[in-house]
C-alpha cells in the first residue's frame, strides 16, 4: 500500500465572537486581533458602525439591540448557524452601559439590568452547544462598580425600591461576576472556561446617555485629570483574555482588575448560593428552563 503524500490540513482558525464591537474596547480588540488568523464575528447595535468596524478588520458582523430580547434570540440563531461546523472558541460579552432614569425595555425589564446581564446571559445560554463544541472561553466585561455600588436583592433585581443609575449599573456588573462563577461551576468539567474583568477607566463614549455622576467623570473636562486609559489599552486586555490559555494565562471563574486577579471584591461576589439563585432566576425571567 502506498503511503499518502497528502499533508495534514492546516489548523482551523479560532472563532471569536465580540459583542459591543461597534466602538470602544470591543472595536479596539477587534482591530488588534485582525490579521492574527482568527475568524472574528462582531456584534453591535448600530448597523452602520458595526459594518464599518467589520469591513476595516475583515470580520463578519451581526446587528442586535440588547434592549430587545427578541434580537438576542435572533442573534443566537444567526451565530449558531454561522458556527455549525467548528463551534465558538471565545465569546466576549462586552456590550453594556450605564443609563439614566429607571426605564423599562420592550420586554418589561429595567434597562440597565437587561442590557448588561439578562441579554448576555440569554445569548450565552442559547449558544452553549456551540461554546461547548469549541471548548470556549467566555469573557465578561464587568467593572469595579460591582464592588463600589453593587448589592443584589433577588426580590428586587429591577431596583424598584431603591433605584439610582450607578446602583443599577453596580448590580448588573456584580451579576456579570456571579454569572462567571456559575459558568465555571456548571460547565468547567465539560471544557468551558470563564472570566470577568474590569478594563480600567477607559476614555470612550461610556455613560453619555446617563444621569449618573459617572457621566461627569467620563464626559467632562474632569476626564483629563482622571487616570484614564485609551480604548486601545482596554481592548488589548480584552484581546489578552480572548486569545489566552485558561489555566495558564488566566484562571477560570476569577474576576480580574485589568489583567491581574482582583484583591478587593464585593462580598457577594464569592457567594455561590447567590450565583446559583441568580442563574435560576435569570433563566426564569428570559423563559429558559432551569439548568442543573
Amino acid at each position: 500500500m502506498e503511503q499518502s503524500t497528502t499533508s495534514d490540513p492546516s489548523p482551523t482558525p479560532a472563532t471569536i465572537v465580540i459583542t459591543g464591537a461597534s466602538d470602544g474596547i470591543g472595536a479596539a480588540a477587534a482591530q488588534q486581533l485582525a490579521g492574527q488568523g482568527s475568524r472574528l464575528l462582531l456584534v453591535g447595535r448600530s448597523p452602520q458602525k458595526t459594518a464599518a468596524v467589520a469591513q476595516d478588520v475583515g470580520a463578519e458582523h451581526f446587528v442586535a439591540d440588547f434592549a430587545r430580547l427578541a434580537d438576542v434570540r435572533r442573534l443566537a440563531d444567526e451565530l449558531s448557524e454561522a458556527t455549525t461546523e467548528h463551534g465558538i472558541d471565545a465569546l466576549a460579552n462586552n456590550a453594556g452601559g450605564i443609563f439614566g432614569d429607571r426605564t423599562p425595555t420592550a420586554d418589561g425589564f429595567e434597562k440597565t439590568f437587561q442590557i448588561n446581564h439578562l441579554a448576555p446571559f440569554l445569548l450565552t445560554t442559547l449558544l452553549l452547544p456551540r461554546l461547548l463544541a469549541g471548548g470556549a472561553s467566555v469573557v465578561n466585561t464587568s467593572s469595579v462598580a460591582h464592588r463600589l455600588f453593587g448589592h443584589l436583592d433577588l426580590e428586587d433585581l429591577a431596583n424598584a425600591r431603591r433605584y439610582s443609575p450607578r446602583k443599577a449599573y453596580g448590580d448588573a456588573k456584580l451579576a456579570n461576576v456571579l454569572f462567571t462563577r456559575s459558568l465555571r461551576e456548571k460547565f468547567h468539567d465539560q471544557g468551558l472556561f470563564s472570566a470577568a474583568f474590569h478594563p480600567g477607566l477607559v476614555r470612550t463614549s461610556f455613560s453619555t446617555g446617563s444621569t449618573s455622576p459617572m457621566r461627569w467623570l467620563y464626559q467632562s473636562p474632569l476626564a483629563r485629570l482622571a487616570p484614564m486609559i485609551s480604548p486601545e489599552q482596554g481592548g488589548a486586555t480584552l484581546a489578552w483574555f480572548l486569545t489566552g490559555t485558561p489555566g495558564s494565562t488566566w484562571t477560570s471563574g476569577r474576576y480580574y482588575d485589568q489583567d491581574r486577579p482582583a484583591t478587593r471584591m464585593n462580598p457577594q461576589a464569592d457567594d455561590l448560593e447567590l450565583a446559583e439563585a441568580l442563574w435560576q432566576r435569570s433563566a426564569e425571567l428570559v423563559g429558559l428552563p432551569p439548568t442543573p
